[in-house]
């Protein structure tokens, strides 16, 4: 008797569980390939630390691109940091379908009045559009500090660490006064 797969435990039985497929489009060209990948390749890990399947497409803009979309969609003018159009028979569900503008203009002027890389503010974006998808809201007080903690908590768990809200340590010598 071939005793080889008597070893095996159960979960060893169980198909690989779905992917969340997310495709990252540089609209403009204004990023690297290796930015690009890096974005995508953490947020297919958010995804999948969320326990979604399904897809997201993210498509990465300008200034003009993401205002003119902002008025259309919203009403509003002028640029925004991301727009998530949630295409999902059933809002909340953990199945993706959706489509998420993010504007790579904003996310420089924001990444360097934070101190990181752009392609890390672009990764926030594109978890909030998500975690939009997936029913948090951010529209009053409440909403907005649980949304928010949500999505530092799920860059710290897929290792990239908090971006919304970091956790600033002071300077050598600057240390607060008591």
């Amino acid at each position: 008797m071939d005793d080889s797969n008597q070893h095996r435990s159960s979960a060893d039985d169980d198909p690989l569980p779905p992917r969340c497929i997310v495709d990252v489009i540089d609209a403009q060209g204004s990023l690297s390939a290796s930015a690009v990948a890096w974005i995508e390749d953490n947020a297919r890990r958010a995804a999948g630390a969320l326990g979604c399947t399904g897809e997201a497409r993210v498509r990465m803009v300008g200034d003009h691109e993401m205002a003119t979309a902002h008025v259309r969609h919203t009403g509003v003018a002028g640029t925004t940091d991301v727009l998530t159009f949630d295409l999902g028979e059933h809002p909340g569900e953990a199945l993706l379908d959706a489509d998420i503008m993010v504007c790579v203009d904003e996310a420089r002027r924001q990444a360097r009045g934070l101190g990181h890389e752009p392609e890390r503010e672009l990764l926030l974006y594109i978890i909030h559009g998500m975690l939009h998808c997936l029913g948090h809201d951010d529209r009053d007080d409440a909403s907005f500090e649980r949304m928010h903690e949500a999505e530092d908590e799920l860059l710290e768990r897929i290792g990239i660490g908090r971006t919304f809200r970091p956790v600033r340590k002071p300077r050598a010598g600057m240390e607060p006064a008591s």
